[in-house]
């Protein structure tokens, strides 16, 4: 299984179609309500393993054009995303064009939800940036395939507990891999973002001894995380310079690119973001000449989506963790491989992930909801 990154610079030359032929996409749903404002994108990358599950995303993306981009890109992730953790699922995504600040409403997500009810089960939704529980509760009321849900509707709450989790244990698969030691006391560490993802994590790093550096948009979520988790608030242009063990992007992606890698003093990138390198092949061909350990993204992140697959069968929270807990050895896999064979981390955990698609994909050629009735129980 092949599948090409997409150039966002050749839309104009490169149809849809094609794109989705490059990536290896099986579907995508323009979606549009005059009434209630809606316009979103909902991508089916593939659905080998199961049925595709990844977040719902709102944003005020500058182009429709970004926002393809971005939930092709994301839809892939979640494919592999799934694959390296070991789950039944495949990789979906879907975005909604709009500002979460101003643009949200009842009636917008119970409309994206009837779009969600259309497609029979085949991609099931989750929150994501810039979405909560409750949009997600109002996505319930027209559909049963959304995880991510309230406690009270039988889900399990914010599954950012266990993104965080994982992302910690991901930390401590790369130092040990890097150092050769299991403690975090006295090292460093730059987290940039302090969602409910970055906070979290910020907790389990400060619990270790780390010296912790932290930028974050929000300056009253800094301000609590220097109060709390006594984390030194940086500026935003101090991110990339600071002398550190670590480097944790837990906000949006492609922080890695041409204009910050000469800039980090860093020797291990490991956070909670999605997409972090911005060109995926030539950035991690140059992280790995610079001898810098990366910890691929949809390896490190996968706690979040382990969690709402958990929902898919009476939601356990011991299991769930107990799941999450098979990142370290996934990740030291991946860096035992990388290493053996001179290649990226991307490329290692890549074909770990292929390997197991392209094994059930001679059980089976994709994903049929009809044959599959049980993976949803009615809640």
């Amino acid at each position: 299984m092949e599948v090409k990154n997409i150039d966002d610079t050749d839309f104009s030359s490169n149809p849809v179609i094609a794109q989705m032929q490059n990536m290896g996409h099986e579907q995508i749903l323009f979606c549009n309500d005059k009434s209630t404002g809606l316009k979103a994108i909902i991508a089916v990358h593939n659905t080998v393993l199961g049925p595709a599950l990844g977040g719902c995303r709102m944003w005020n993306y500058k182009s429709e054009k970004d926002a393809l981009i971005d939930v092709l890109r994301l839809s892939k992730g979640m494919t592999y995303k799934a694959a390296i953790a070991g789950l039944n699922l495949g990789g979906g995504k879907a975005v909604i064009i709009g500002d979460p600040k101003k643009d949200k409403s009842e009636e917008l997500f119970r409309s994206f939800g009837r779009f969600i009810e259309g497609l029979g089960g085949r991609y099931i939704t989750a929150e994501d940036v810039g979405t909560s529980i409750k949009d997600m509760d109002h996505v319930r009321m027209e559909t049963k395939y959304v995880t991510g849900i309230s406690k009270s509707l039988g889900g399990s709450g914010d599954p950012s507990l266990l993104t965080s989790f994982g992302t910690y244990l991901g930390i401590k698969a790369s130092v040990k891999f890097k150092y050769k030691k299991d403690s975090l006391d006295g090292l460093s560490i730059v987290v940039q973002g302090l969602g409910s993802v970055g906070m979290e994590l910020v907790k389990y790093l400060s619990q270790d001894g780390m010296k912790i550096f932290a930028y974050d948009i929000d300056s009253e979520r800094l301000s609590l995380a220097k109060e709390e988790y006594g984390v030194i608030p940086i500026g935003e242009d101090e991110v990339y310079d600071q002398d550190v063990d670590i480097y944790a992007p837990c906000a949006l992606g492609a922080t890695i690119n041409d204009e910050t890698i000469p800039r980090l003093k860093c020797n291990i990138i490991a956070g909670a973001a999605n997409n972090v390198l911005k060109n995926p092949d030539m950035h991690a061909k140059e992280l790995l000449h610079r001898g810098i350990l990366y910890a691929p993204d949809y390896a490190i992140n996968a706690g979040g989506l382990i969690n709402v697959y958990n929902e898919l069968d009476d939601y356990n929270r011991e299991r769930a963790f107990s799941q999450a807990e098979a990142i370290y050895d996934i990740l030291m896999d991946i860096f035992h491989k990388s290493d053996k064979e001179n290649i990226p981390t991307t490329i290692a955990s890549d074909r770990k992930a292929e390997e197991r698609i392209n094994k059930i994909a001679s059980l089976k050629s994709f994903y049929l909801p009809n044959r599959r009735k049980a993976i949803l129980k009615d809640r």
